[in-house]
Protein backbone atom coordinates (compact mmCIF):
# COMPACT_ATOMS: atom_id res chain seq x y z
CA UNK A 1 0.00 0.00 0.00
CA UNK A 2 1.64 3.14 -1.25
CA UNK A 3 1.30 6.39 0.69
CA UNK A 4 1.28 9.47 -1.55
CA UNK A 5 2.14 12.79 0.08
CA UNK A 6 0.80 16.25 -0.79
CA UNK A 7 -1.59 14.54 -3.18
CA UNK A 8 -3.83 16.72 -5.35
CA UNK A 9 -7.49 15.74 -4.98
CA UNK A 10 -8.64 17.57 -8.11
CA UNK A 11 -9.35 14.27 -9.90
CA UNK A 12 -11.01 12.78 -6.83
CA UNK A 13 -13.91 15.20 -6.33
CA UNK A 14 -16.61 15.94 -8.89
CA UNK A 15 -16.39 19.69 -8.25
CA UNK A 16 -12.80 19.49 -9.51
CA UNK A 17 -11.47 21.55 -6.61
CA UNK A 18 -7.68 21.54 -6.50
CA UNK A 19 -6.84 20.98 -2.85
CA UNK A 20 -4.17 18.65 -1.45
CA UNK A 21 -4.12 15.82 1.05
CA UNK A 22 -1.19 15.53 3.43
CA UNK A 23 -1.24 11.75 2.91
CA UNK A 24 -3.29 9.62 0.51
CA UNK A 25 -3.76 5.84 0.26
CA UNK A 26 -5.93 3.76 -2.08
CA UNK A 27 -7.72 0.97 -0.22
CA UNK A 28 -8.45 -2.04 -2.42
CA UNK A 29 -9.72 -4.54 0.15
CA UNK A 30 -11.30 -4.76 3.57
CA UNK A 31 -8.12 -6.43 4.84
CA UNK A 32 -6.02 -3.47 3.68
CA UNK A 33 -8.44 -1.08 5.37
CA UNK A 34 -8.19 -2.85 8.72
CA UNK A 35 -4.38 -2.98 8.46
CA UNK A 36 -4.10 0.73 7.67
CA UNK A 37 -6.40 1.70 10.54
CA UNK A 38 -4.33 -0.43 12.90
CA UNK A 39 -1.05 1.10 11.69
CA UNK A 40 -2.29 4.70 11.94
CA UNK A 41 -4.27 4.76 15.18
CA UNK A 42 -4.73 8.26 16.52
CA UNK A 43 -4.17 9.91 13.13
CA UNK A 44 -6.69 12.26 11.59
CA UNK A 45 -8.46 10.02 9.06
CA UNK A 46 -10.57 11.29 6.16
CA UNK A 47 -12.66 8.86 4.11
CA UNK A 48 -12.90 9.59 0.39
CA UNK A 49 -15.29 7.64 -1.80
CA UNK A 50 -16.34 8.97 -5.21
CA UNK A 51 -16.01 12.60 -4.08
CA UNK A 52 -19.44 13.32 -5.53
CA UNK A 53 -21.23 14.89 -2.60
CA UNK A 54 -18.67 17.20 -1.10
CA UNK A 55 -17.24 20.67 -1.48
CA UNK A 56 -13.59 20.82 -0.48
CA UNK A 57 -12.76 24.31 0.77
CA UNK A 58 -9.22 23.71 2.07
CA UNK A 59 -6.27 21.33 2.01
CA UNK A 60 -6.87 18.18 4.04
CA UNK A 61 -4.30 17.83 6.80
CA UNK A 62 -5.17 14.18 7.22
CA UNK A 63 -4.53 10.65 6.03
CA UNK A 64 -7.05 10.34 3.19
CA UNK A 65 -8.28 6.79 2.60
CA UNK A 66 -9.67 6.42 -0.91
CA UNK A 67 -12.01 3.41 -0.79
CA UNK A 68 -11.82 1.45 -4.06
CA UNK A 69 -12.99 -2.00 -2.89
CA UNK A 70 -14.68 -3.75 -5.83
CA UNK A 71 -17.06 -6.68 -6.18
CA UNK A 72 -20.75 -7.55 -6.64
CA UNK A 73 -22.49 -10.71 -5.44
CA UNK A 74 -26.07 -11.93 -5.95
CA UNK A 75 -28.25 -14.43 -4.11
CA UNK A 76 -31.70 -15.37 -5.45
CA UNK A 77 -33.97 -15.41 -2.40
CA UNK A 78 -37.31 -16.44 -3.83
CA UNK A 79 -39.39 -16.45 -6.98
CA UNK A 80 -39.45 -12.66 -7.07
CA UNK A 81 -36.57 -11.34 -4.97
CA UNK A 82 -32.81 -11.36 -4.82
CA UNK A 83 -30.23 -10.04 -2.41
CA UNK A 84 -27.64 -8.04 -4.32
CA UNK A 85 -24.50 -6.85 -2.54
CA UNK A 86 -21.95 -4.36 -3.83
CA UNK A 87 -18.65 -3.38 -2.28
CA UNK A 88 -18.06 0.24 -1.40
CA UNK A 89 -15.72 1.07 -4.28
CA UNK A 90 -18.17 0.14 -7.03
CA UNK A 91 -19.33 3.06 -9.15
CA UNK A 92 -23.00 3.64 -8.28
CA UNK A 93 -24.29 4.03 -11.85
CA UNK A 94 -22.34 0.99 -13.01
CA UNK A 95 -23.97 -0.96 -10.18
CA UNK A 96 -27.43 0.21 -11.29
CA UNK A 97 -26.60 -0.86 -14.85
CA UNK A 98 -25.47 -4.27 -13.57
CA UNK A 99 -28.80 -4.70 -11.79
CA UNK A 100 -30.83 -3.71 -14.84
CA UNK A 101 -28.80 -6.03 -17.09
CA UNK A 102 -29.58 -8.89 -14.69
CA UNK A 103 -33.26 -7.86 -14.39
CA UNK A 104 -33.04 -6.79 -10.75
CA UNK A 105 -35.58 -4.04 -10.16
CA UNK A 106 -35.92 -1.35 -7.53
CA UNK A 107 -33.11 1.15 -8.11
CA UNK A 108 -33.62 2.04 -11.79
CA UNK A 109 -34.85 5.55 -10.84
CA UNK A 110 -31.43 6.16 -9.28
CA UNK A 111 -29.59 5.87 -12.59
CA UNK A 112 -26.74 8.27 -13.42
CA UNK A 113 -26.27 9.49 -9.84
CA UNK A 114 -22.52 10.07 -9.48
CA UNK A 115 -20.44 8.53 -6.71
CA UNK A 116 -19.65 5.15 -5.22
CA UNK A 117 -21.88 2.56 -3.58
CA UNK A 118 -20.23 3.06 -0.17
CA UNK A 119 -21.39 6.64 0.16
CA UNK A 120 -24.96 5.98 -0.99
CA UNK A 121 -26.33 5.03 2.47
CA UNK A 122 -24.63 7.99 4.13
CA UNK A 123 -26.67 10.38 2.04
CA UNK A 124 -29.66 8.09 1.53
CA UNK A 125 -29.40 9.09 -2.11
CA UNK A 126 -32.66 9.56 -3.94
CA UNK A 127 -34.21 10.72 -7.19
CA UNK A 128 -37.55 10.64 -8.99
CA UNK A 129 -39.55 9.33 -6.04
CA UNK A 130 -37.10 6.61 -4.96
CA UNK A 131 -34.50 6.51 -2.18
CA UNK A 132 -32.02 3.72 -1.44
CA UNK A 133 -33.73 3.07 1.89
CA UNK A 134 -36.65 1.63 -0.11
CA UNK A 135 -34.62 -1.44 -1.13
CA UNK A 136 -31.75 -1.28 1.38
CA UNK A 137 -31.32 -4.32 3.65
CA UNK A 138 -28.00 -3.73 5.41
CA UNK A 139 -24.47 -2.46 5.15
CA UNK A 140 -21.18 -3.66 6.57
CA UNK A 141 -18.84 -1.09 8.08
CA UNK A 142 -15.48 -0.98 9.84
CA UNK A 143 -15.15 0.95 13.09
CA UNK A 144 -12.32 3.45 12.61
CA UNK A 145 -11.05 3.37 16.21
CA UNK A 146 -11.07 -0.40 16.77
CA UNK A 147 -11.01 -1.94 13.27
CA UNK A 148 -13.96 -4.18 14.11
CA UNK A 149 -16.75 -4.93 11.65
CA UNK A 150 -20.42 -4.15 12.29
CA UNK A 151 -23.57 -4.93 10.32
CA UNK A 152 -26.10 -2.09 10.20
CA UNK A 153 -29.75 -2.89 9.43
CA UNK A 154 -32.06 -0.43 7.72
CA UNK A 155 -33.62 0.49 11.06
CA UNK A 156 -30.21 1.13 12.64
CA UNK A 157 -29.25 3.51 9.82
CA UNK A 158 -31.96 6.02 10.84
CA UNK A 159 -32.58 7.05 7.24
CA UNK A 160 -34.18 10.41 6.58
CA UNK A 161 -34.40 12.84 3.68
CA UNK A 162 -30.80 12.85 2.38
CA UNK A 163 -29.76 11.80 5.84
CA UNK A 164 -28.65 8.85 7.96
CA UNK A 165 -26.91 7.95 11.20
CA UNK A 166 -23.60 8.18 9.31
CA UNK A 167 -24.09 11.93 8.79
CA UNK A 168 -24.93 12.51 12.43
CA UNK A 169 -23.92 10.63 15.58
CA UNK A 170 -21.68 8.15 13.72
CA UNK A 171 -20.10 10.69 11.37
CA UNK A 172 -16.48 9.74 10.75
CA UNK A 173 -16.67 6.76 13.10
CA UNK A 174 -17.40 4.00 10.58
CA UNK A 175 -16.27 3.19 7.04
CA UNK A 176 -18.88 1.41 4.92
CA UNK A 177 -17.39 -1.50 2.96
CA UNK A 178 -20.43 -3.32 1.53
CA UNK A 179 -24.12 -2.57 0.91
CA UNK A 180 -26.90 -5.13 0.37
CA UNK A 181 -30.25 -4.54 -1.34
CA UNK A 182 -33.37 -6.66 -1.79
CA UNK A 183 -34.46 -6.26 -5.42
CA UNK A 184 -37.24 -7.78 -7.48
CA UNK A 185 -36.56 -10.33 -10.20
CA UNK A 186 -39.77 -10.21 -12.26
CA UNK A 187 -42.88 -8.51 -10.85
CA UNK A 188 -41.21 -5.12 -10.73
CA UNK A 189 -43.05 -2.26 -9.07
CA UNK A 190 -42.20 0.75 -11.22
CA UNK A 191 -42.29 4.31 -9.95
CA UNK A 192 -43.03 6.50 -12.96
CA UNK A 193 -45.33 9.13 -11.46
CA UNK A 194 -42.60 11.43 -10.16
CA UNK A 195 -41.26 14.30 -12.25
CA UNK A 196 -41.34 13.92 -16.02
CA UNK A 197 -40.85 10.15 -16.26
CA UNK A 198 -44.43 9.21 -17.13
CA UNK A 199 -44.75 12.02 -19.68
CA UNK A 200 -41.48 11.04 -21.34
CA UNK A 201 -42.54 7.38 -21.56
CA UNK A 202 -45.86 8.36 -23.17
CA UNK A 203 -44.03 10.57 -25.67
CA UNK A 204 -41.94 7.52 -26.61
CA UNK A 205 -45.16 5.48 -26.96
CA UNK A 206 -43.98 3.11 -24.22
CA UNK A 207 -47.18 1.75 -22.65
CA UNK A 208 -45.74 -1.11 -20.59
CA UNK A 209 -42.30 0.09 -19.53
CA UNK A 210 -39.51 -2.18 -18.31
CA UNK A 211 -36.95 -1.27 -15.66
CA UNK A 212 -34.56 -0.55 -18.54
CA UNK A 213 -37.09 1.85 -20.10
CA UNK A 214 -37.39 3.70 -16.79
CA UNK A 215 -33.62 3.84 -16.36
CA UNK A 216 -33.02 5.15 -19.89
CA UNK A 217 -35.75 7.77 -19.42
CA UNK A 218 -34.23 8.93 -16.13
CA UNK A 219 -30.81 9.14 -17.77
CA UNK A 220 -32.22 11.21 -20.62
CA UNK A 221 -33.98 13.60 -18.23
CA UNK A 222 -30.93 13.99 -16.00
CA UNK A 223 -28.67 14.67 -18.98
CA UNK A 224 -31.06 17.35 -20.25
CA UNK A 225 -31.11 19.16 -16.90
CA UNK A 226 -27.86 18.45 -15.09
CA UNK A 227 -24.27 19.16 -16.13
CA UNK A 228 -21.87 16.24 -16.56
CA UNK A 229 -19.13 16.48 -13.86
CA UNK A 230 -16.65 15.32 -16.50
CA UNK A 231 -17.37 18.54 -18.41
CA UNK A 232 -18.29 21.07 -15.69
CA UNK A 233 -17.31 20.59 -12.06
CA UNK A 234 -20.36 20.11 -9.85
CA UNK A 235 -21.84 17.93 -7.15
CA UNK A 236 -25.43 17.72 -8.35
CA UNK A 237 -28.08 19.26 -6.13
CA UNK A 238 -26.31 21.60 -3.74
CA UNK A 239 -29.33 22.23 -1.49
CA UNK A 240 -32.09 20.05 -0.08
CA UNK A 241 -35.65 20.80 -1.12
CA UNK A 242 -37.08 22.50 1.99
CA UNK A 243 -40.01 20.97 3.85
CA UNK A 244 -42.11 23.54 5.71
CA UNK A 245 -45.34 23.40 7.77
CA UNK A 246 -48.39 23.38 5.49
CA UNK A 247 -49.79 26.42 7.33
CA UNK A 248 -46.65 28.40 6.46
CA UNK A 249 -46.88 27.19 2.87
CA UNK A 250 -50.49 28.40 2.60
CA UNK A 251 -49.35 31.91 3.55
CA UNK A 252 -46.45 31.73 1.09
CA UNK A 253 -48.79 30.54 -1.67
CA UNK A 254 -50.93 33.66 -1.23
CA UNK A 255 -47.89 35.78 -2.12
CA UNK A 256 -46.65 33.40 -4.85
CA UNK A 257 -49.68 31.61 -6.41
CA UNK A 258 -47.53 29.80 -8.99
CA UNK A 259 -45.14 28.22 -6.45
CA UNK A 260 -44.70 24.48 -7.16
CA UNK A 261 -45.02 22.07 -4.24
CA UNK A 262 -45.36 18.48 -3.13
CA UNK A 263 -47.61 17.53 -0.22
CA UNK A 264 -45.46 15.34 2.05
CA UNK A 265 -48.31 14.74 4.50
CA UNK A 266 -51.21 16.74 5.95
CA UNK A 267 -48.83 18.83 8.07
CA UNK A 268 -45.82 19.34 5.79
CA UNK A 269 -45.18 20.62 2.27
CA UNK A 270 -42.01 20.29 0.17
CA UNK A 271 -40.94 23.13 -2.12
CA UNK A 272 -38.37 22.80 -4.95
CA UNK A 273 -35.25 24.66 -3.85
CA UNK A 274 -34.35 25.19 -7.51
CA UNK A 275 -37.54 27.23 -8.01
CA UNK A 276 -36.76 29.42 -5.01
CA UNK A 277 -33.22 30.03 -6.27
CA UNK A 278 -34.40 30.78 -9.81
CA UNK A 279 -37.06 33.22 -8.57
CA UNK A 280 -34.32 35.00 -6.65
CA UNK A 281 -32.37 35.68 -9.85
CA UNK A 282 -29.41 33.35 -9.37
CA UNK A 283 -29.98 30.90 -12.22
CA UNK A 284 -27.12 31.13 -14.74
CA UNK A 285 -25.21 33.78 -12.77
CA UNK A 286 -21.45 33.52 -12.69
CA UNK A 287 -18.69 35.01 -10.56
CA UNK A 288 -15.36 34.23 -12.20
CA UNK A 289 -15.09 30.46 -12.54
CA UNK A 290 -17.82 29.78 -9.95
CA UNK A 291 -21.53 30.05 -10.61
CA UNK A 292 -25.05 28.66 -10.74
CA UNK A 293 -25.84 26.33 -13.62
CA UNK A 294 -27.68 27.86 -16.57
CA UNK A 295 -30.26 25.03 -16.80
CA UNK A 296 -30.69 23.97 -13.18
CA UNK A 297 -30.53 26.57 -10.41
CA UNK A 298 -30.10 23.88 -7.77
CA UNK A 299 -26.63 23.07 -9.10
CA UNK A 300 -23.56 25.18 -8.29
CA UNK A 301 -20.68 24.74 -10.71
CA UNK A 302 -16.95 25.13 -11.16
CA UNK A 303 -16.41 26.23 -14.75
CA UNK A 304 -12.64 25.86 -14.62
CA UNK A 305 -10.48 26.66 -11.64
CA UNK A 306 -12.78 28.00 -8.92
CA UNK A 307 -11.84 27.43 -5.30
CA UNK A 308 -14.10 25.72 -2.84
CA UNK A 309 -14.31 28.95 -0.87
CA UNK A 310 -15.62 30.81 -3.92
CA UNK A 311 -18.39 28.26 -4.42
CA UNK A 312 -19.16 28.32 -0.69
CA UNK A 313 -19.57 32.11 -0.79
CA UNK A 314 -22.13 31.79 -3.60
CA UNK A 315 -24.07 29.26 -1.54
CA UNK A 316 -24.10 31.71 1.38
CA UNK A 317 -25.43 34.50 -0.86
CA UNK A 318 -28.20 32.20 -2.07
CA UNK A 319 -29.18 31.11 1.45
CA UNK A 320 -29.28 34.69 2.72
CA UNK A 321 -31.42 35.82 -0.22
CA UNK A 322 -33.89 32.93 0.08
CA UNK A 323 -34.28 33.56 3.80
CA UNK A 324 -34.92 37.27 3.21
CA UNK A 325 -37.27 36.78 0.25
CA UNK A 326 -39.24 33.69 1.30
CA UNK A 327 -38.48 33.23 5.00
CA UNK A 328 -37.06 29.77 4.28
CA UNK A 329 -33.66 28.52 5.44
CA UNK A 330 -32.08 26.25 2.83
CA UNK A 331 -30.01 23.31 4.05
CA UNK A 332 -27.03 22.12 2.03
CA UNK A 333 -27.20 18.62 0.61
CA UNK A 334 -23.50 18.71 -0.19
CA UNK A 335 -21.04 18.12 2.66
CA UNK A 336 -18.84 21.18 3.24
CA UNK A 337 -15.29 20.15 4.13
Amino acid sequence: MKIERNKSLKEHNTFGINVKATEFIKINSEKELIEILSMHKGKNIFILSGGSNMLLTKDLEALVLHITIKGITTNIESDNSALVSANAGENWHDFVEFCIHNNFGGIENLSLIPGYVGSAPIQNIGAYGVEIKDSFISCEAIHVASGTKKLFTREECNFGYRNSIFKNELKGKYIITKVTFRLTTKNHVLNTSYGAIEKALIEQNIISPTIKDVSETVISIRKSKLPDPEEIGNSGSFFKNPVIPSESFAELQKLHPDIPFYQVDKNNTKIPAGWLIEQSGFKGKRWGDAGVHIKQALVLVNYDNASGQEILEISKKIRETIKEKFGIVLETEVNII
